[in-house]
């Protein structure tokens, strides 16, 4: 009798814990991350599809810096349509493609949290090197039509 009551408690006090720790669990907030996947093959004709297959997920396809991956990262994706705004109301092509290509590095940039893209489609264009600076200058062209007047 007294190992059966034993058995009970000891039973009782097991599931007590475990709903505790479920509960805790489901309440305690989750920590966004950024799934990283292998680079995909958009149109290069296409800046606008490169844009959202690439940019899209941390800029947004407003290019506002709101897209569904912004909350996982270091710093804050940029605005992409105040790139104008912020350089004297020249959209800084030359900059975009500089930083596209790797050469300049921004906060989120590079080793951070932005991809290098001027590699990555260098792989996806299997060294070509007229058709990575296709991607690069109709991406720059695409974001370029996106700044706010």
């Amino acid at each position: 009798m007294r190992v059966m009551k034993f058995i009970s408690v000891a039973v009782g006090v097991a599931l007590l814990l475990t709903l505790a720790i479920a509960q805790q669990a489901a309440t305690a907030p989750s920590t966004p991350t950024v799934k990283h996947v292998p680079i995909t093959r958009a149109p290069v004709n296409s800046g606008k599809d490169m844009f959202n297959s690439y940019c899209a997920v941390c800029h947004g396809t407003d290019a506002k810096g709101t897209g569904p991956a912004a909350s996982a990262m270091k710093t804050n994706p940029a605005d992409l349509t105040a790139l104008a705004k912020k350089s004297g109301g020249k959209y800084p092509a030359p900059h975009v493609a500089a930083v596209l290509r790797g050469q300049t590095i921004t906060a989120s940039h590079g080793s951070q949290d932005m991809p290098i893209w001027g590699p990555l489609f260098s792989s996806i264009s299997q060294g070509h090197e007229a058709q990575v600076q296709q991607r690069i200058a109709n991406l720059v062209d695409y974001i370029g039509t996106l700044q706010t007047k």
